[in-house]
């Protein structure tokens, strides 16, 4: 498969990968054709091990890359992991200040950024999509310290790094897509709106590979960036939504089995 993964441009290899993972939004999504509801606790677990996954990929592929590459460069190790991990938050934190967006499992009156009359179905989306644009970011960063030739940095593991996050994108793509439909759409609009969540993973992808490509020596700070974008959308939605239906302990059990098998993956493959 790198093999044939390596015949492609950098661009296109990083929208290769964004629209695989952007497909298996899409396949979780159709899981409204076969059921209306999802039991808690399996969903729960699900959503515990896309909070692993991500937090093993933030580390991993991301910024322990960011330290070598760092180091490579003559640069101090710590600084541009430390910078980029703390921005990438804090753009997390601006978006979710101002983007309309609703957490799964909430009221519509807990909606969350700028007021707007928005439905509830489209606020959920954009909760999802706001998780997904950090995850194509690190996916095209990922295939951009690839194209730029540093030692560190692997084809498969930047094939890795898109694999676990499609696994990890499977539950999100449930998580919206069923409760709409038990909330009486139809099976077909409940499909469109849970795989749409995964649209701007392609469009967040480009922009990493591009930006890494354009200026080289940022590197090491994009990749910490993914990574601290990536942890605020752990820390301050996946977890909390895990643990909400009173799961803790399976929540708990499925982040740390997501967290394994991202780390195999990377290991393993990396």
């Amino acid at each position: 498969m790198l093999d044939w993964i390596a015949q492609f441009t950098p661009i296109q290899q990083a929208l290769l990968a964004t629209f695989f993972t952007w497909g298996v939004t899409a396949l979780g999504a159709a899981a409204v054709f076969l059921f209306t509801t999802v039991n808690r606790k399996l969903l729960d677990a699900m959503l515990g091990f896309a909070a692993g996954v991500m937090l093993a990929a933030s580390y991993w592929s991301l910024l322990a890359p960011s330290i070598s590459l760092a180091e490579e460069m003559g640069q101090p190790a710590w600084l541009p992991a430390m910078v980029g991990f703390l921005l990438g938050g804090l753009f997390l934190r601006g978006v979710d200040a101002l983007l309309p967006h609703l957490h799964l499992f909430a009221a519509r009156a807990e909606a969350e950024g700028v007021s707007t009359t928005w439905r509830r179905s489209v606020l959920l989306v954009s909760a999802i999509t706001l998780h997904n644009i950090p995850e194509g970011l690190a996916v095209g960063v990922a295939f951009g310290a690839v194209a730029a030739g540093f030692p560190s940095a692997s084809l498969a593991a930047a094939v890795a790094l898109a694999i676990g996050i499609g696994l990890q994108n499977f539950p999100e793509g449930v998580a919206v897509a069923v409760p709409l439909r038990r909330e009486g759409m139809s099976r077909l609009k409940a499909f469109a709106y849970g795989q749409a969540s995964g649209m701007v993973e392609p469009l967040a992808g480009l922009l990493g590979v591009v930006a890494v490509l354009a200026m080289r020596p940022l590197l090491p700070y994009a990749l910490a960036f993914a990574a601290g974008a990536m942890v605020f959308v752990v820390v301050e939605e996946l977890i909390p939504e895990s643990h909400a239906g009173g799961h803790t302990d399976l929540a708990t059990l499925g982040a740390m089995l997501g967290f394994a098998v991202m780390m195999t993956l990377d290991v393993a493959l990396g």
